[in-house]
């Protein structure tokens, strides 16, 4: 009984003989032999469009986590500020923000009266709770008592931007 391996040697051989064995050969009529000092540099292609390929790939990825980040740190933000004292939106804090300090928390105004994202004096910063110095407190602190504020009083405290 014959099995599969049984052919497997000779075929092996058969393989690897015949082409060797074509590559030394003579042309056919008898002339000269293809010997190692005859063979040629091969020239190897230059792999620029994987490689543009691969750094596009990259670049996409990276812009896509970018904007993933960036879409749940605002989801995050929403969710936070979902129930902000009074009904204030976070819009309208924004909207406040951005004219008074252009959403910079840290930010301290020319004579160093106003403070903060919110350009709080510190009275009115002290009225809502808030110790210290606005400016230092951290931006939900900041924007928690904006919204106090903004729900005691309306715009009044912000009379250009509010």
């Amino acid at each position: 009984m014959l099995t599969k391996r049984t052919y497997f040697v000779p075929a092996l051989i058969a393989c690897i003989a015949f082409p060797a064995a074509a590559l030394a050969a003579t042309g056919g009529d008898g002339s000269e032999r293809i010997g190692v000092a005859d063979a040629k540099t091969a020239k190897i292609a230059v792999l620029h469009r994987p490689v543009a390929s691969f750094r596009k790939t990259i670049r996409v990825t990276v812009e896509n986590l970018e904007e993933a980040r960036v879409a749940r740190l605002r989801r995050e933000r929403r969710e936070r500020y979902a129930s902000l004292p009074g009904g204030v939106s976070l819009a309208t804090l924004e909207s406040i923000a951005a004219c008074e300090s252009g959403g910079d928390p840290t930010i301290v105004s020319a004579d160093g009266t106003y403070r903060g994202k919110y350009q709080f004096s510190f009275s009115t910063w002290a009225s809502v709770g808030g110790s210290g110095d606005p400016a230092a407190a951290s931006e939900q602190e900041q924007d928690y008592r904006a919204a106090l504020l903004y729900a005691a009083s309306g715009s009044s405290p912000w009379p250009v931007c509010g």
